[in-house]
């Protein structure tokens, strides 16, 4: 008798949909989970990825939440520019941008380069910037886990207190 663990993919009966977060069964006896939405995903156990079979996205899971693993600069700036408008909206500002060291090479040379002779910097300048703030890369994975997943972290603070650039219709 087969074990009924043994019957559903590395990541168990069912996960959320990396794109619309809805519960998604696995397939029974395959390696593959179903969303009605977007279609089908193939975990990889070798990889521990989830791959989005119509488009070839891949995934990887960090404590719950699924990060897109990005091939191209332009996923990934765009990804960093969704966070910045989700964190306006929450009434906050970024401060500093730590992306993933394993993206270096695919963003280094497009980064914005700061002059060192930049007095309107200060102390960034001579920095990397995206989007106007200063870009550092994290640690390498080896050091710390989370930086095989996770593809940027934003360091915050608390933004004006309008914070929406529409609050001024609603006043």
């Amino acid at each position: 008798m087969m074990h009924a663990v043994l019957q559903y993919p590395i990541f168990g009966p069912e996960i959320s949909c990396p794109h619309c977060r809805q519960v998604l069964p696995a397939l029974m006896l395959t390696d593959t989970y179903l969303c009605h939405r977007h279609g089908a995903f193939e975990a990889n156990s070798e990889t521990e990825e989830l791959v989005h079979l119509q488009s070839g996205r891949h995934w990887r899971q960090w404590e719950g939440e699924w990060y897109r693993q990005h091939t191209h600069p332009d996923g990934i700036w765009f990804e960093i520019h969704e966070a910045l408008d989700r964190l306006y909206a929450e009434g906050f500002r970024a401060t500093r941008v730590v992306i993933a060291h394993r993206y270096q090479a695919l963003l280094g040379t497009y980064l914005e380069r700061t002059a060192p002779g930049d007095k309107n910097n200060g102390r960034h300048a001579g920095l990397l910037r995206l989007y106007g703030l200063p870009v550092e890369f994290g640690p390498g994975s080896s050091e710390d886990p989370q930086w095989r997943v996770v593809n940027f972290l934003l360091d915050k603070e608390p933004g004006l207190p309008n914070h929406s650039p529409y609050s001024r219709f609603f006043e």
